[in-house]
């Protein structure tokens, strides 16, 4: 199989969903991670390095927009949504498609996360193949995850050394303690945000969720509930429409007071 991450940033890769991607990785699916840009202009050169050296050793094959998108604060970032879409479009249309996209979700607060969010939502809405695609969340909160994936403390620890490649982003802000901390909370629960309150808890102390969706007959259809086989990670989505939600407000949108 596979799987095309969507990266906004260097080290999205290895904050959003990376114990899932390393899970599918290690069952001999193919992980590719397709950057869409590389923060500032200012930044690129030493982010790209830090990149290539990241995904090497999270064993990911790496692909960069060239040149890349420009979507920090200040840029023009409808553009840069419409470049999304449109390199997001193409990767799907390629000569060897994916199976599997994994990604931001439109609702993470963080403006470049939410517009890759919106891209991809936009992408897999207008295109003829039903792929499924996992979301994950950094800065927002995933209401409605649907994929749980067991870690331990080796795996943390491989997940933390690869994003210590981005030397740059951890000396500002070390992500790897949320990486820490993350996979704790998110275990104690997980169990219950995704197989109903009172669902007995998980065995591992360590977790990370994602949120499936799949289009089918023109709607968005909420991915089942499970555990993460990774030899076997793809199944049929309930009959359970979330359109409504994956086309509403984000919370950014509610905050600037785009909505009145």
């Amino acid at each position: 199989m596979r799987v095309l991450h969507i990266s906004p940033h260097p080290d999205d890769e290895l904050m959003g969903a990376p114990a899932t991607l390393m899970a599918l990785r290690d069952a001999g699916h193919e992980v590719t991670n397709l950057a869409l840009a590389l923060g500032r202009e200012a930044d690129h050169e030493r982010r790209r390095a830090e990149l290539t050296e990241a995904c090497g050793r999270a064993g990911f094959a790496l692909r960069i927009v060239d040149p890349p998108i420009l979507m920090s604060a200040g840029d023009d970032l409808l553009a840069a949504e419409a470049a999304a879409r449109d390199h997001i479009a193409a990767a799907l249309s390629g000569p060897d498609p994916p199976d599997l996209i994994v990604g931001p979700g439109p609702h993470d607060v963080h403006h470049g996360h939410e517009m890759t969010g919106r891209a991809i939502r936009d992408v897999l809405a207008a295109s003829d193949d039903s792929v499924p695609w996992w979301m994950w969340a950094i800065w927002g909160d995933l209401p409605m995850p649907t994929v749980v994936t067991a870690l331990d403390d080796e795996r943390v620890s491989e997940i933390t050394e690869a994003l210590s490649a981005h030397a740059g982003e951890m000396e500002r802000a070390d992500h790897r303690v949320q990486i820490e901390a993350r996979t704790r909370v998110v275990a104690t629960l997980a169990a219950e945000k995704i197989f109903g309150f009172g669902a007995p808890a998980l065995t591992t102390d360590r977790a990370e969720v994602v949120t499936e969706v799949v289009r089918r007959d023109g709607h968005w259809l909420l991915g089942a509930p499970r555990a993460l086989d990774a030899l076997q990670p793809l199944a049929n989505p309930r009959p359970l429409r979330v359109d409504a939600w994956l086309n509403a407000p984000s919370p950014r949108d509610l905050a600037n007071g785009a909505i009145q």
